[in-house]
């Protein structure tokens, strides 16, 4: 019984340190960096584990890097960061996480000022994003951690190279011998409009913007940019803005697809502030970022959902095949949005039609479509605002027309209606192909995702319906709902598709495709509740008046079908146009 007693009493002196331990909730130890380990001794030789940031210098309110490390053979389970000024105690700035391995606490009543381990995992390797205060002291910076191997084994307080800071006013640091690697400048919010405005474009500098000729000043959705080459020809003046929920920019290219490109990107950080950042395009991967470099000048903003940067760049545009300002270069837009500071993919993008010399000011026009993505839009159009509608108001108005009337054993409605489907599934499945083709990945984006639902949708349709049960089964009724159910279901999608992918390649102040499309819409929904309804009334006529109503039937399948294709020429001159 003695050594029950005593076990159990040794178990409730040890399960609180065991528990602090393995969860990280350590803000016991924030003042001395020391494990509670029974008051064990920590190891006095050298630990095996390093701290190391992306930069010898701080100024304030940017970002440093910070990585500890362990070598393979001896990862440590537990953890416990702080930034401290060189000699004093309390820790300074805050951190923000790139990792779920780690956590932040609350040191000495200051949130997020310090990091720890979540799980008694082994780790060699945990890197976090520490920012300095916006004001403050302007004295040098260390990083100060304690390392857990195991119970017994474990170090206090191994420290980094001290982070010298760097005053931007005065041009130097306390002792800074090399300006540092600057990798964004953040814009304290909240921070005055950036002026932009299309004046002067085509006079003393380049514009390019979608819509066509919009300005920034008079609309919020107009995306906008600008290059002009200042008066001493040594630095270029950029402008950018436009709405959106995490990011705008713009890029240099040799060509008109996305990769090996020199850009710049204004976007929102983790914090809620804009940013600007210089970086390299990979293509379909996320930008990688550069250094700053030469840039000055920089004024920042975001109003509502518009973001807007103007800075000026000494740095030479430099791309994988050329480099310097007075080089001809595809100019890209894009944007998109964010996710704690890290930008996505780009929810849309246009490009110049012509490589462009910014030293020579002039109104950019933005690319058009090649050809196999116009073809790939107008099947789609065709497939399902003309051929798919009178595929389904065969089935659902007109079996009556042709009563009686067999081909092939089968009633000719039923061969019109099967005929005019799968031309609508062979026209879709052809205009996907030719998507696939062109981007040759995954482009992302609700016109990808809706296309992508709608191509495997019409490629059940008609597999479902070869397995129908006969028509005198008595679940048939399961099939005939299921059936229209989808083919609801997929014209809902498919014209979805539809708008979103008009809406990528109207690049009028007008948005006239967008309008026509929705005049589509109206007119095809007009006629169905005009056909619906007729089909109600017809149900409850006589024999006498048989022959009446399908002349109506005729009638409003005429006036559809010719105002029909009177808004399917109309879209079909904007896709080839665009």
């Amino acid at each position: 019984m003695d050594h029950v007693v005593l076990l159990l009493l040794l178990l409730l002196r040890v399960a609180p340190t065991v528990h602090c331990y393995s969860s990280g909730l350590v803000t016991a130890s924030c003042a001395d960096l020391r494990p509670s380990h029974n008051k064990l001794s920590p190891q006095t030789g050298p630990a095996p584990y390093t701290i190391t940031t992306d930069r010898s210098s701080y100024r304030l309110g940017e970002e440093v890097t910070v990585k500890i490390q362990a070598p393979s053979s001896k990862p440590f389970f537990g953890f416990l960061l702080q930034a401290r000024q060189v000699g004093l105690e309390s820790p300074v700035g805050y951190f923000t996480l790139t990792t779920m391995a780690a956590q932040i606490l609350t040191c000495s009543q200051r949130p997020s000022s310090a990091v720890s381990h979540n799980s008694v995992s082994a780790k060699t390797s945990i890197q976090v994003t520490w920012r300095s205060e916006l004001s403050g002291d302007t004295k040098p910076v260390q990083f100060h951690a304690s390392f857990v191997q195991n119970f017994k084994t474990f170090w206090v307080d191994v420290t980094s190279p001290a982070l010298t800071f760097f005053n931007v006013s005065a041009g130097g640091s306390t002792s800074l011998t090399t300006k540092p690697q600057i990798m964004a400048t953040t814009i304290n919010q909240p921070a005055p409009p950036a002026n932009i405005s299309k004046s002067g474009c085509g006079v003393t500098k380049v514009c390019i913007s979608q819509p066509l000729n919009c300005d920034p000043a008079v609309s919020v959705n107009c995306y906008f940019m600008s290059a002009s080459i200042t008066p001493n020809d040594t630095a270029v003046h950029y402008e950018i803005t436009g709405p959106s929920d995490g990011y705008i920019s713009f890029g240099f290219s040799d060509d008109q697809r996305m990769g090996n490109d020199d850009i710049y990107i204004c976007g929102i950080g983790s914090n809620g502030l804009v940013q600007l950042q210089h970086a390299i395009s990979t293509g379909k991967t996320a930008p990688r970022i550069l250094p700053l470099g030469n840039v000055s000048d920089v004024v920042a903003s975001v109003h509502g959902m518009v973001i807007s940067c103007s800075f000026t760049s000494m740095n030479p545009i430099s791309t994988q095949r050329t480099s310097g300002f007075n080089m001809a270069y595809y100019l890209m837009y894009a944007h998109g949005p964010s996710s704690n500071g890290l930008i996505q993919f780009h929810a849309d993008t246009f490009i110049s039609s012509d490589k462009i010399d910014i030293s020579r000011p002039q109104l950019v026009t933005i690319g058009v479509w090649p050809p196999i993505i116009k073809v790939h839009g107008s099947l789609m159009l065709i497939a399902w605002m003309t051929t798919g509608s009178l595929g389904m108001m065969v089935a659902r108005y007109l079996k009556g027309l042709a009563k009686g009337q067999n081909l092939w054993g089968k009633d000719v409605w039923f061969l019109v209606h099967v005929a005019v489907m799968s031309l609508t599934v062979v026209a879709t499945a052809i205009a996907f192909i030719l998507s696939f083709s062109y981007a040759k990945d995954w482009s992302g984006g609700a016109h990808s995702v809706l296309g992508c639902l709608v191509m495997i949708m019409s490629f059940l349709q008609p597999i479902l319906a070869m397995l129908r049960c006969g028509p005198q089964h008595a679940l048939r009724f399961l099939f005939n709902w299921t059936h229209a159910l989808n083919a609801v279901v997929i014209k809902t999608l498919a014209v979805a598709a539809t708008c979103t992918g008009l809406m990528l390649i109207d690049s009028t102040p007008e948005q006239w495709l967008i309008k026509v499309m929705g005049g589509f819409i109206g007119w095809e929904a007009f006629f169905y509740i005009l056909l619906e309804v007729h089909l109600k009334w017809t149900v409850n006529t006589t024999d006498t008046l048989e022959s009446t109503t399908k002349s109506v039937d005729v009638l409003l399948m005429a006036l559809f079908f010719v105002g029909n294709l009177a808004f399917l020429v109309a879209l079909l001159v904007g896709i080839g146009i665009s």
